[in-house]
């Protein structure tokens, strides 16, 4: 299966990345600076350059992508609206399976979480628009987007699963979640759709 990874150099683009051909997938990895995936040269892996401000840069490099998977994120310094963008050009495409990541706590979540999660992320401003923004374009679209808590480096979780939003729990705070596991759980989507057009959680537990 070949699988498309957009952000592919940043921390959850990387392993996305890194875990699909591990899977055995063929993987196109999208990144602004291709040099940035810092992974050794495959034979099933192929890099393209593209930028999601830039859209026709971006619309050529998802043309004709089949299944897409999407760490995109917001850097630090970086003005709002690359999400938004970034949903924008996978929505145009129309592949046939799209996996986009959310933030827990946000938009459609947003009820399901505590009021000092809601407090804290109302802190991000433009950001936090620009992430509800996208998410609504993915959701109607017909993607599986994943909510997920706070990430950290730790390696994946054995006691993985995936709820839907219905199912998320409920506390003063969301659990902390691995990058590996919520790559994981991207994946699993992407192989098998079982979210689509609506919000999955992975959980550690």
């Amino acid at each position: 299966m070949e699988i498309t990874v957009l952000a592919a150099s940043g921390a959850t683009g990387l392993e996305l990345t890194r875990q699909a051909l591990e899977r055995g997938h063929e993987v196109v990895a999208i990144a602004r600076t291709p040099e940035k995936i810092a992974l050794p040269d495959s034979p099933r892996l192929r890099r393209i350059a593209a930028d999601v401000r830039d859209p026709g840069g971006i619309a050529a490099a998802l043309a004709g992508r089949a299944i897409v998977v999407s760490g995109l994120g917001i850097a630090g310094p970086d003005r709002p609206g690359a999400l938004t963008a970034g949903a924008r050009a996978l929505a145009a495409a129309g592949p046939e399976r799209a996996v986009w990541l959310g933030a827990f706590g946000t938009g459609p979540s947003a009820p399901a979480a505590g009021w000092f999660t809601r407090t804290v992320l109302r802190m991000l401003g433009d950001q936090l628009g620009d992430k509800v923004a996208a998410d609504a374009i993915m959701l109607a679209a017909g993607a599986t987007v994943f909510h997920a808590g706070p990430l950290s480096a730790g390696e994946l979780s054995p006691t993985r699963r995936t709820v839907g939003l219905r199912d998320a729990p409920r506390g003063l705070l969301p659990s902390r979640v691995s990058r590996a596991t919520v790559a994981a759980a991207m994946l699993d989507e992407a192989e098998q759709p079982g979210y689509a057009g609506g919000i999955a959680l992975p959980l550690t537990r």
